[in-house]
């Protein structure tokens, strides 16, 4: 089949896409190289895009490992099943909230390449949900920001989600080659919801009080 770009589909489907370009390797690097593979035997990657961390996770897992790769759109979905010939994958057409129905058991490691500030916020809600309710006890998440949207609203909620599903939240350095700029968040131990439910409007109304000092503002630029 013919190759299909981020690009192209950024520009046919941006809400769905959400990256203008592929992510760099350098990125690829920063959101995996944590994951030890001697402890991961499933893995579920969300919205592989074309493929760049799927490439990463495989280099990484041992033999014996599962990667469970969730993918909305239908030609990314179908151009990574068809260029991927690795029996560790498996590459689902669907939505990042069905993943527990997806990887079929708890999930080890989980990575993600979401276009989270252009998610609508009821899916984003419900998909770190189901991150939060899919990992083992202290299963790391992984996701990425783009510098520039860091401080805009949706970025301070998606920051503020994580805080309120997760008891550790770290994030990384900023990753210049990347186009555009971004950093990494990496987050443990899943935190109980009060009640058992969580509110967007309480992780929304945490965003606002977001404090800038303690995640750190963003590096200068070498």
């Amino acid at each position: 089949m013919a190759a299909v770009s981020i690009t192209t589909q950024f520009l046919r489907r941006p809400l769905m896409t959400g990256a203008v370009a592929a992510s760099s390797r350098r990125l690829a690097r920063a959101m995996t190289h944590h994951i030890g593979p001697a402890d991961v035997r499933l893995v579920v990657e969300l919205g592989p895009g074309t493929g760049v961390f799927t490439d990463a996770l495989l280099r990484l897992l041992p033999a014996d490992a599962r990667l469970v790769s969730i993918e909305l759109n239908p030609r990314l979905a179908a151009q990574l099943a068809a260029t991927r010939h690795d029996p560790r994958l498996t590459v689902v057409h669907g939505a990042a909230a069905d993943l527990a129905r997806a990887a079929g058991g708890p999930v080890d490691a989980i990575v993600s390449g979401l276009p989270w500030t252009v998610m609508p916020a009821g899916e984003r809600e419900r998909t770190l949900d189901a991150v939060a309710d899919g990992l083992v006890p202290g299963g790391p998440f992984t996701t990425f920001g783009y510098l520039h949207a860091a401080w805009t609203p949706p970025g301070r909620r998606l920051a503020a989600g994580l805080r309120d599903r997760f008891g550790l939240v770290e994030r990384g350095p900023v990753v210049w080659p990347n186009v555009p700029p971004a950093f990494v968040y990496r987050a443990r131990s899943a935190r109980p919801a009060a009640g058992g439910t969580r509110r967007a409007d309480a992780s929304a109304a945490e965003g606002a009080r977001l404090d800038a000092g303690k995640w750190g503002a963003p590096p200068a630029r070498p």
